[in-house]
């Protein structure tokens, strides 16, 4: 069992995407003297910059930025490794004096951290997963996820189809512990690592959808088709990192399945739908202070927040 730090502190930003966390997140680090760490788990991989809507070196205003840039998009990460490292930067921000600021991003990253999940020490078993592989070739990858459903209903309804290693992964957690996904996360450490406070955005439907399609369009504009074309065309197709919103719609474009058109209206409505589920899960996963913010009120709000925060944090000193 990994020792408890809760004298350390850190705020949490969380909310669906495009509602505006990474301006809040650089607001707050300017006043609160913060240092941020992306709770994204593909900001992480260099050169996938458009599509992960990454920060660019202007927004970061010389406020230092953590957990980006820090893979390249060959390689694997999973959420074992995102604890560990992130967990490493917490503590030496609060050694420095400093407020360590986590801007999220993927829910079960952030909670795998603030609560100190525990995880295997066994690495995955390739033998396993080219087996399950090869049944997928020959049978289906419906068969193969109905087996899931079958043993873990909870997990498999979080999980598309399309997602081959996620399915296989459940399987195998299965396969080699006995227990399924579900109840591992169940008895998970429920007391919180950190003495972290959670604000989140939240923006209407309305009013978040059409600013969502608008992201898509310029990233689009500034040259996503590209850079998914780059990782597709050096054979990175399967990647973990491909498996991202914003580059695995692109694919079948690529081979020819669908106009680019109809590749641009699926980003958009995974990205929507993406915006829901994040908003469900911080709702009913985390203990957050909710905040409403419109594309008009923005200023006011982070006023709001920073005043709210001032009792909190008021002894870190710029």
């Amino acid at each position: 069992m990994k020792e408890k730090l809760a004298q350390d502190r850190v705020l949490v930003i969380v909310g669906p995407t495009a509602v505006g966390k990474t301006a809040l997140s650089i607001y707050l680090a300017k006043q609160f003297n913060g240092e941020i760490i992306s709770g994204d788990s593909m900001q992480i991989y260099r050169g996938m910059d458009i599509g992960t809507a990454k920060v660019t070196e202007e927004e970061k205003e010389n406020i230092p930025h953590h957990m980006i840039d820090i893979k390249d998009p060959s390689e694997s990460f999973s959420v074992a490794e995102f604890q560990e490292s992130v967990q490493t930067h917490i503590a030496e921000i609060n050694r420095r004096g400093k407020l360590p600021i986590i801007i999220g991003g993927t829910g079960l990253y952030i909670n795998a951290v603030l609560y100190d999940y525990q995880f295997s020490d066994q690495k995955r078993d390739l033998s396993y997963q080219a087996k399950i592989e090869q049944e997928i070739e020959q049978f289906g990858i419906e068969k193969v996820y109905q087996r899931l459903q079958s043993l873990d209903p909870i997990q498999a309804s979080q999980i598309h189809p399309n997602n081959v290693q996620r399915v296989i992964r459940a399987l195998e957690v299965i396969d080699r512990t006995g227990h399924t996904m579900t109840e591992l996360h169940v008895n998970q450490p429920k007391i919180p690592r950190y003495d972290s406070t959670i604000i989140g955005l939240n923006m209407e439907r309305t009013l978040l959808y059409p600013r969502i399609n608008q992201r898509v369009d310029l990233m689009v504009q500034k040259g996503l088709i590209d850079e998914a074309r780059f990782f597709y065309d050096n054979g990175l197709r399967d990647a973990q990192s491909m498996k991202a919103i914003g580059y695995k719609e692109l694919i079948p474009f690529f081979e020819g399945e669908c106009s680019l058109e109809e590749a641009i209206e699926i980003l958009k409505r995974n990205s929507r739908r993406y915006a829901k589920r994040q908003y469900t899960w911080f709702r009913n996963k985390l203990n957050v202070d909710w905040y409403s913010i419109t594309p008009d009120n923005q200023e006011l709000v982070f006023e709001k927040i920073s005043a709210d925060l001032a009792g909190i944090f008021e002894n870190i000193e710029n």
